[in-house]
C-alpha cells in the first residue's frame, strides 16, 4: 500500500496552499478549531474547481461526541449523498454506540450512501472502547481508511497502539496516522512503526486584516482571539512532503 500525505483544510485558501505544497489528498471540513465539522457546499465547490487531487469530505454535524440522534444521523446520510453528487472522492465519518462500540448498523447504512466513494472512519475510532475489535468491524464493512492517533492526544504518545493496528490491518485497511503530525513525526513513525500514511493540518495563525477592532466582544470560543485566522502553512506542508518522499526511498 503506497502511503499518502493527507492535509485537512477548512478554507479554499488552505486547500490551494496544501495542494501546491504537495498534499496527495485533502480532507475538506469546516471549523478546524473545534476538530472539524461538515463543510459548506459553496466551500466544497470552490475547492473542487481549484484542486485536481482527491477530496474527502468530513461529514460531522456538530462538535462533541459521536452518539447521534436520529435527526443528526439523517443529516449525515443526506450530506453524504449530496457530496457524492457534488463530486467528492470520499467521505470521512463515524458513529458510536453509547457503550463505546462502533455503531456497525449505522456505519453500514452510511457505506451504502457513499457507494463507490472512499470511506474513512475518523477519530471517533480514538474514543471507541476496543480499537482492535473496531478495526475488524471496519474491515468487514469495507471501510477503506481509519484515521487514528492510536487513542492518544497525539500520535507519538499512541505509537504502540498504532504499531499493533498497522500490523493487524495487514493492508486490508489504510491506517492513516493523525494527531500532531509534522515532518519530524513522519520520519520518526515511518522508521519506528513503519507507518506510511499521515494526516496533518499544518496550520498557522494569520492575523486578520481588520484595522478597526472592538476586542470587548467575543463571538466564538473563549480564549481564542476573534482576529486570529487559522490557515495552512505552506512551508510546514512542504517539509512534510519532503519527509514522505525521503521515507519512500
Amino acid at each position: 500500500m503506497r502511503g499518502k500525505l493527507e492535509v485537512c483544510v477548512d478554507s479554499v485558501e488552505s486547500a490551494v496552499i496544501a495542494k501546491e505544497a504537495g498534499a496527495d489528498r485533502l480532507e475538506v471540513c469546516g471549523n478546524l478549531m473545534i476538530g472539524g465539522t461538515t463543510p459548506g457546499v459553496s466551500q466544497f465547490r470552490q475547492i473542487r474547481k481549484l484542486c485536481d487531487i482527491p477530496l474527502n469530505v468530513l461529514v460531522r454535524p456538530r462538535f462533541g461526541d459521536f452518539l447521534y440522534t436520529d435527526a443528526e444521523f439523517q443529516m449525515i446520510e443526506e450530506d453524504i449523498l449530496m457530496f457524492r453528487e457534488l463530486g467528492a472522492d470520499g467521505v470521512v465519518t463515524g458513529c458510536l454506540n453509547a457503550d463505546g462500540s462502533l455503531d456497525a448498523g449505522r456505519m453500514e447504512r452510511l457505506k451504502e450512501c457513499a457507494g463507490q466513494l472512499h470511506m474513512t472512519l475518523h477519530r471517533a475510532f480514538d474514543v471507541c472502547r476496543n480499537p482492535y475489535q473496531t478495526l475488524e468491524e471496519a474491515a468487514a464493512l469495507g471501510i477503506d481508511t481509519i484515521l487514528t492517533s492510536g487513542q492518544a492526544s497525539v500520535c507519538t504518545q499512541g505509537k504502540e497502539v498504532l504499531k499493533k493496528l498497522i500490523d493487524q490491518a495487514k493492508e486490508r485497511v489504510e491506517i492513516l496516522v493523525g494527531g500532531g503530525v509534522d515532518a519530524a513525526v513522519i520520519r520518526q513513525l515511518s522508521e519506528e512503526i513503519h507507518a506510511c500514511s499521515f494526516h496533518m493540518s499544518g496550520k498557522r495563525i494569520v492575523d486578520s486584516g481588520m484595522v478597526y477592532r472592538n476586542e470587548k466582544v467575543n463571538m466564538g470560543l473563549s480564549g481564542f482571539p476573534e482576529f486570529d485566522i487559522l490557515r495552512a502553512d505552506r512551508e510546514e506542508i512542504q517539509r512534510a512532503r519532503q519527509a514522505m518522499d525521503e521515507t519512500r526511498q
